[in-house]
């Protein structure tokens, strides 16, 4: 069904999300002896939005047509608490705690990202988590404590730096939910050129002087791949899968970064790593293992993204509305009652 096929593409840009992101922690760490943190957070968004305007820029240029609905004036208020708590606040939390912590340990520390996406969804947005959700977290949470832990009576403060910016950043995922049926490049672009241009002019501040160019356009480049195109394809996943569980199939992103960090920066295959490895390893499993059907109920809906004509759309088109498909248009859909395996998407959320 087409449901199914966009589920699966869905859950294809969530690990291509998660892929992007995970390798971007362990360079950021090579980095961060030539770059303090907090211009390191700035650069991180600002090469970001600056490439992907320039794909913006091009995509215009070129003529090529859009078939995303754009931003709208409503859509503003939530971008821009989207771009505070995850643009801003976030990524400062996790440089600091970088700088106090092994890039791998930190890497699967990131697991928790997942895990505060989800208890938010499910607490306060009333998204669906089933049983196999709620182990995988327990054994996610375990895995992240068992890292954070220094000896008798002790934590590691970089963890909780860490754990600080996944709470930012599980915020930020759910909110950005509300902005996922516009135009995902559009998205990331203002919320990675904003974020950028605020936390490096308080670097300047302090430091009041740029790195060498090669070490800025190096930190550059893995903003535009880690928060940039990852975004991108965050936001894409969000529209098939919703949040619970495109939080659940990013939480591999952790795993990407510690065995970089492993063969980059040399760091250390302890006990602690591989039994946390182990225990996030089995709390995915349970994520990722987890499929959902029942019959159920569509009310009726107007909105606008991008469609095909599948079972879920089928509505009358105006002169105005774009020719071929996908396209994306303002719709209405009718009231409908069927059976089938499906996420909280766009059209799934009840």
């Amino acid at each position: 069904m087409a449901s199914d096929k966009a589920a699966r593409v869905g859950i294809l840009f969530a690990l291509l999300a998660a892929v992007l992101f995970g390798a971007s922690t362990p360079f950021a760490k090579l980095l961060l002896g030539s770059v303090s943190p907090w211009m390191m957070a700035g650069l991180l968004y600002l090469g970001a939005g600056i490439g992907l305007s320039l794909i913006h820029f091009l995509r215009r240029v070129l003529g090529l047509p859009s078939v995303e609905a754009p931003l709208r004036r409503s859509d503003l208020p939530w971008l821009a608490l989207v771009i505070g708590t995850g643009g801003i606040v976030g990524p400062l939390l996790l440089m600091f705690g970088l700088a106090r912590t092994a890039a791998s340990g930190a890497s699967l520390l990131l697991n928790l990202e997942g895990l505060a996406t989800m208890t938010i969804a499910w607490v306060i947005f009333r998204e669906h988590v089933d049983r196999r959700l709620l182990l995988g977290a327990v054994a996610i949470v375990s895995g992240a404590l068992l890292l954070s832990w220094q000896g008798e009576a002790s934590f590691n403060w970089g963890a909780f730096l860490i754990a600080g910016a996944c709470l930012c950043w599980g915020i930020d995922n759910n909110l950005t939910r509300k902005l996922s049926s516009s135009d995902p490049v559009e998205i990331a672009m203002i919320k990675d050129f904003v974020a950028g241009i605020v936390n490096t002019g308080i670097a300047l501040v302090h430091v009041r002087a740029l790195p060498h160019l090669g070490t800025v356009a190096a930190v550059s480049f893995v903003g535009l791949l880690g928060y940039g195109v990852s975004l991108v394809f965050f936001v894409l996943g969000l529209r098939d899968l919703g949040t619970a569980r495109t939080g659940a199939y990013f939480s591999i992103a952790p795993f990407v970064g510690a065995t970089l960090s492993i063969f980059l920066l040399h760091d250390q295959l302890s006990w602690r790593l591989f039994v946390a490895g182990a225990l996030m390893a089995t709390g995915l499993w349970f994520h990722v293992s987890e499929q959902h059907e029942h019959e159920h109920i569509h009310e009726p809906l107007e909105h606008e993204h991008k469609h095909v004509h599948d079972e879920h759309h089928q509505h009358e088109h105006s002169a105005d509305d774009p020719p071929g498909e996908p396209h994306s248009h303002a719709h209405r859909h009718e009231p409908l009652t069927h059976t089938h395996v499906h996420y909280p998407d766009l059209h799934h959320r009840h």
